[in-house]
Order: structure tokens, then C-alpha cells, then sequence
């Protein structure tokens, strides 16, 4: 005669909910990390405010001129020092202890973010002002991207850095749907420079969780050379290899011929879609709602398998819809 059993044979429900808490377990693994951790959600407040002076600034430009002309010209000014000195930017960020280089990246622009709120709510801002203050902008961004990228190495480990790079990517699109929406709402209730004001206040976040860090001291390489010839080996290396190569040049096309859309966006807004700057908000937390949900999927991925094609379909994907969206007459 048999013994019965009182093991008590999981439900299909209980597999379920172990299986959903499984890959959301691996979808923010990177999370295991204190200093990751405090990064990311420093990031999180300090993004929704960059996210909410962008969308102010390009309606302050609109509003102040009416010009589609001085809408691309500012998005020029701030991303033409971006292209200029990024590679310098990337041989400072080797040489010296990036969380330091962050820490002043950070501090200068928040400076600039009180400085465009102080003009604004004084009631003091030209054009002029915004022109310059978008060129300081691109060239402490110039320094700020390659030292934030490569700071999420020195946070986590190997194996999670490809985790650790989606959640980046989350975040940033994630600030993508708040901070377009709130500053859409906040400029239609009080104005532009309460924006630029809130964005300023929000680098103290990520200050904070920059100073809170422990991090270990940097081992200074044994190769030496000047700058120069370390951003030359990189341009090598980059024509060299036949992946990264690619990955570059779809990379620059894309962001010559298809991110500009997002200047634009204030014109279109207004004028053809008639949503004025709360539909300008709807329009740009839309598209970073879409690219939320792209990077919560790679987060989700073990591996590189497969990426190189979704590369190419996602890129292709998005030319299509461009062109969709460029001929919608309706909100």
C-alpha cells in the first residue's frame, strides 16, 4: 500500500507568478548593485528635468520668434560641440576618475539650467541668451555622455553590463514620457522658466547619489600616451571593426536624417496638429513611452544573440513610421 504524499503540487498561478518574478529579477538585475542603484535612480528625477527643460525650451523658441529656422539653429548650437568634443570628452573620462568628472559635468549644468530659469522668470531672456547657453550645454554634454556611459562599467559586473546599459536606456526614455508631459502642463499653467527652474533642482539628485558612492580607486593604466593619439587609436579601432563600424554609420545616418523630427515638434505641434504645447508634451511622452517599452526588452536579454538583426529591422521600422507620422493631419 502506497504512502500518500502531502506535497502539495504547485497550481498553474504559482508557476506563473515564480516565472513573471523570475524575469523581473533578471530584467533589473543590475539593481543588485548599491552604486548602480543609487545612479539609477538619481538619473530617474535628474532626466524628467532635463526631459521638461528641452520641451520649455524649444516652446520658449517658438514662442519668442515663431521660426522654424532658429528652432534647428538652436538644436544645432547644443549638438554641434557634442560632435565636436565628444572624443575628447571620451580620452578625459579614461584618464581621470569618472564619478569626479560627473560630479563637475553635473554641477556646471544645473548651473545653467538656474541660470536659463533666472532670465526666464526675470523676465530678461532673448535669443540670444538661449543661443549661448545651448553651446555651454553641448560642451559640458560633450563631457558628460562618454564619462556617464562608461561610469556604469565601473558599477557593475561584467556580466550585467549589457543589463545595466538597457536599464540606462529605460531610464532615459522613461523621463522621456514624464518630462515632456508634466513641462506641456507646467508651461501652459505658469510658464517656461518654472521648467528650467525644476530641471535645475533635480541635478542635486543625482549629486547626491554621485557623493554617496563607494567607489574604488581607479588603477591608472600602463600605456601612455596623449590624448590625441588615444582618440586616434580609437577612430582605428572603430574603421578596424567591421561591427562597430556599422553600428556607427547607422548611427550617425539615423541621427542626421531621422532624430531631427523632434526639433521640429513645436511647429508641428501647434500648427498642424493644433494641440498647442500640452499636445507638444502628449507628442514627446508618446515617442518616449514607445522607446520605454523597446529598452525594458533588451534589459530583459541574457545575451547579444540576435541584436545586430534587431538593429536593422528597428532602424528600418522607424524610417517607415517617420514617414507616417509626417503626413497625420490629426492629434
Amino acid at each position: 500500500m502506497k504512502a500518500e504524499s502531502n506535497i502539495t503540487q504547485p497550481t498553474d498561478t504559482e508557476n506563473l507568478s515564480e516565472s513573471f518574478s523570475a524575469k523581473l529579477a533578471s530584467t533589473f538585475r543590475a539593481l543588485q548593485y548599491r552604486n548602480y542603484r543609487l545612479f539609477f535612480f538619481g538619473q530617474i528625477i535628474s532626466l524628467s528635468g532635463t526631459w521638461m527643460q528641452s520641451v520649455a525650451q524649444s516652446w520658449l523658441v517658438y514662442r519668442l520668434t515663431g521660426s522654424v529656422a532658429l528652432l534647428g539653429l538652436i538644436g544645432f548650437a547644443a549638438q554641434f560641440p557634442i560632435f565636436l568634443l565628444t572624443a575628447f570628452g571620451g580620452a578625459i573620462a579614461d584618464k581621470y576618475n569618472r564619478r569626479s568628472v560627473l560630479i563637475v559635468t553635473q554641477a556646471s549644468a544645473m548651473t545653467t539650467a538656474a541660470i536659463l530659469a533666472f532670465l526666464t522668470l526675470a523676465g530678461l531672456i532673448e535669443v540670444w541668451h538661449l543661443f549661448v547657453l545651448a553651446v555651454i550645454t553641448g560642451i559640458i554634454n560633450a563631457f558628460d555622455i562618454p564619462a556617464r556611459q562608461s561610469f556604469v562599467a565601473d558599477m557593475v559586473g561584467r556580466d550585467d553590463l549589457l543589463n545595466a546599459v538597457a536599464l540606462n536606456s529605460s531610464v532615459f526614455n522613461g523621463a522621456r514620457i514624464v518630462g515632456p508631459a508634466v513641462a506641456g502642463i507646467l508651461v501652459a499653467a505658469v510658464g517656461e522658466g518654472w521648467c528650467f527652474f525644476v530641471n535645475a533642482a533635480s541635478y542635486i539628485a543625482v549629486l547626491g547619489g554621485l557623493l554617496a558612492m563607494r567607489i574604488a580607486p581607479k588603477i591608472t593604466r600602463t600605456k601612455e600616451g596623449s590624448a590625441l593619439e588615444k582618440i586616434k587609436e580609437g577612430f582605428v579601432f572603430v574603421a578596424r571593426t567591421k561591427p562597430i563600424r556599422s553600428l556607427m554609420l547607422l548611427l550617425g545616418l539615423v541621427s542626421l536624417m531621422g532624430m531631427p523630427y523632434a526639433v521640429l515638434m513645436p511647429i508641428f505641434a501647434d500648427e498642424i496638429l493644433h494641440g498647442g504645447v500640452r499636445g507638444l508634451g502628449i507628442l514627446m511622452g508618446a515617442s518616449g513611452a514607445g522607446a520605454l517599452v523597446a529598452a525594458l526588452t533588451l534589459a530583459a536579454k541574457k545575451n547579444l544573440k540576435g541584436l545586430g538583426r534587431w538593429v536593422a529591422t528597428s532602424s528600418g521600422v522607424f524610417g517607415v513610421f517617420l514617414i507616417l507620422f509626417s503626413r497625420s493631419e490629426t492629434f
